[in-house]
């Protein structure tokens, strides 16, 4: 099924990472969803959930308030789908680089570069993330609170595979190395990115690192 995009109400220009399709242009749902959460995203981290109002995301996306209600009945339900959308993709980047070595150094390097990578190139996302002015709204809570277990538990696996801890002291382990690479990557992008990206990565990465490798590894 294929949609056609409205007439933009809102000029796009080459530097635009949201570009409202040209007028005719036929989209299918999935791309029309996808288009759609790109404008919310910009109206949200733009103005905040609570100032943010549907008119003004179908403005951005370029079509009309009875299209966008098709894909979400809601803004909260818009909302929570954007929350989703991006706390599933900062869990895959935390996945791929416990998945991609078995050498805890890297990581521990690939965990921590995983929230650096995610503020560089999704900044509004990581806002509206852990930003949010709707963080006391039980589902978009949830939705948070999922994401953070699921790296935690992620993180914890490799602890307690490799260091032979039990399970509550490996989660510890897991939620102190969460909470550098989510912490710091946070302030480096609040404080204007002063340190170079990969700078910064290392120096916490030696640090998270310094620490977990003081414990013997059972296959040693």
């Amino acid at each position: 099924m294929t949609e056609i995009a409205g007439a933009p109400r809102t000029a796009a220009t080459a530097q635009d990472p949201n570009p409202v399709p040209p007028r005719g242009v036929r989209l299918s749902r999935d791309a029309r969803r996808t288009q759609l959460l790109g404008a919310a995203l910009d109206v949200f981290a733009a103005q905040g959930y609570h100032a943010a109002a549907m008119d003004d995301i179908a403005d951005r996306a370029g079509v009309s308030k009875p299209v966008l209600y098709q894909h979400f009945p809601s803004k909260l339900e818009l909302y929570r789908a954007l929350l989703r959308t991006y706390a599933e993709r900062l869990v895959s980047l935390v996945r791929g680089a416990m998945l991609s070595t078995t050498d805890n150094s890297l990581r521990v390097q690939g965990a921590v570069t995983a929230y650096f990578d995610f503020v560089a190139n999704e900044s509004k996302a990581y806002r509206l993330i852990f930003g949010s002015d709707l963080r006391g709204e039980p589902e978009a809570s949830a939705v948070l609170d999922t994401a953070n277990r699921e790296c935690i538990d992620m993180v914890a696996d490799a602890v307690t595979q490799d260091a032979g801890l039990d399970r509550d002291r490996a989660r510890l382990l897991a939620v102190g190395l969460v909470g550098i690479g989510q912490v710091t990557a946070q302030y480096w992008l609040d404080s204007g990115q002063a340190v170079p990206r990969q700078e910064a990565v290392d120096l916490m990465t030696r640090l998270a690192w310094r620490g977990l490798a003081r414990f013997p590894m059972v296959h040693e």
